[in-house]
C-alpha cells in the first residue's frame, strides 16, 4: 500500500515496566533449559506485573500524544492491537483505551492479528485516514495506533511457551498525521504485506476445537501445536515460505515508496523482536542478501512484543533519531496465521 500523499509519523512511544523477568530464574525453576536460555538471547525481559494490557497501551499512547504535541480530542480514529488477553472476556479494549485518553471523537477499532497486529491496525488507520470527506479536507486528520500485551502466568510462560521466541510486556502508540506536518518525525512512505494462510495450523496442531479459552491445558503451548505441524510437515514447508514472504513485503514496500534495495538512501532495516538463534537462522541470511542497509536488532532487552514489534521499532528508530534525514529504513513485523508485513520510512529534511 502506497498512501497518495505521505502521511506523517507525527511520533512513536514505548512503554515498558520496570519489572523484570530473569532467564536465569526461568532456568533455575526448570522453567526453561540453559541452552534455549543462551539461544533466545535475553537475560531478562519486562514484566508488568499487575498492570493491566490496555493500561500499557495507555501510557505510550500519552507518550506519543505529548511529543506530538496534539490533544486526545482531535483523533478521528483509534486502532488497538493485541496478542494476549486483555483481561476481560466479550469487550473491546480499543474503546477503553478511548476512553481512559479522552478521545470522544476517536473511532476504536480493535485489530486481531496476532504478532502482526501492530502493522496491520497501522496500515488500516493509514487507509482510513485516507478517506477524508471534503468538510474535513482543509485541516489534518489525527490517528492514533496503539498496542499492549501482558504475558502474565499461569495462562502464559513467557520463557517457554513458544520456540524460539520470548515474550516481553509493554505498550506501544504512534500517532499519524495527514497530510505529514513539517515537524513530524518520520515519513510513512508504504506498508507491504503477505498472507500464507496455509501455515494457520502451526498455532492449531491436532488440537480439537475448543468452548473456551485454555480449556484443553492450563497454559497456552504454542510448542505442543507446532510439534504436532512439524511431525507431518517437517520444516522446509514454513522455511520456505518465511524467505519467500521476508522478499516479497519487502520488495513491495521499496517498489511502493519509488525505491531499490540498492538505494543509498535505504540505510536501516530494524528486525522483529524474536530470540537471536531464529534471527541468525531465518532472517539474517535473507536480509543480508537483498540489501546492504545496517540490520537493528532492538528486542535483546525487550523480548518479543507481542502485536507491538512493528510500532516498538518505530519509537526506537525516533529516539535514535534514525534514519538521518533524507534516509529511509524498512521496519519488519510477522506473526501467527502467518502474516509478514514491512514498512518503509523516511526522516524527513529539515
Amino acid at each position: 500500500m502506497r498512501p497518495t500523499e505521505p502521511v506523517g509519523i507525527a511520533a512513536a512511544g514505548l512503554w515498558l515496566p520496570e519489572g523484570r523477568s530473569l532467564a536465569s530464574d526461568a532456568v533455575a525453576a526448570g522453567r526453561l533449559r540453559e541452552r534455549a536460555a543462551e539461544d533466545l538471547g535475553h537475560e531478562s525481559l519486562p514484566d508488568a506485573d499487575v498492570t493491566a494490557p490496555p493500561d500499557a497501551a495507555v501510557h505510550a499512547a500519552h507518550l506519543a500524544l505529548d511529543a506530538a504535541g496534539e490533544p486526545a480530542e482531535r483523533l478521528a480514529v483509534l486502532a488497538h492491537a493485541w496478542m494476549y488477553h486483555q483481561g476481560h472476556d466479550l469487550w473491546s479494549p480499543a474503546h477503553y483505551v478511548a476512553r481512559r485518553l479522552g478521545a470522544p471523537r476517536a473511532l476504536p477499532v480493535g485489530v486481531q492479528q496476532v504478532c502482526n497486529g501492530g502493522a496491520a491496525a497501522l496500515g488500516f488507520v493509514t487507509a482510513w485516514l485516507a478517506t477524508a470527506n471534503s468538510a474535513e479536507a482543509s485541516r489534518p486528520r489525527l490517528g492514533l495506533v496503539t498496542t499492549a500485551d501482558r504475558f502474565a502466568e499461569p495462562g502464559f510462560d513467557r520463557w517457554a511457551s513458544d520456540y524460539g521466541v520470548a515474550y516481553g510486556d509493554g505498550g506501544t502508540a504512534v500517532v499519524l498525521r495527514r497530510p505529514a506536518a513539517p515537524g513530524d518525525a518520520l515519513l510513512l512512505r508504504s506498508v507491504a504485506t503477505y498472507a500464507d494462510p496455509e501455515l494457520e495450523e502451526m498455532h492449531r496442531g491436532t488440537d480439537p476445537f475448543m468452548p473456551a479459552a485454555r480449556d484443553l491445558r492450563e497454559r497456552v503451548d504454542m510448542r505442543a501445536t507446532k510439534r504436532a505441524w512439524l511431525r507431518v510437515n517437517g520444516v522446509e514447508p514454513f522455511t520456505t515460505a518465511n524467505e519467500r514472504a521476508i522478499r516479497t513485503v519487502m520488495a513491495e514496500a521499496l517498489a511502493d515508496a519509488g525505491m531499490t534495495a540498492s538505494d543509498p538512501r535505504l540505510s536501516h532495516v530494524v528486525l522483529p523482536r524474536f530470540g537471536a538463534k531464529t534471527l541468525t537462522e531465518s532472517w539474517l541470511p535473507v536480509l543480508a542478501q537483498c540489501v546492504d542497509a545496517q540490520l537493528l536488532d532492538f528486542g535483546r532487552a525487550t523480548g518479543h512484543l507481542g502485536a507491538g514489534d512493528a510500532l516498538a521499532g518505530l519509537a526506537d528508530l525516533v529516539r535514535r533519531g534514525l534514519p538521518a534525514p533524507g534516509h529511509a529504513a524498512l521496519v519488519f513485523s510477522a506473526g501467527a496465521g502467518f502474516t509478514w508485513s514491512c514498512l518503509l520510512v523516511e526522516s524527513p529534511r529539515r
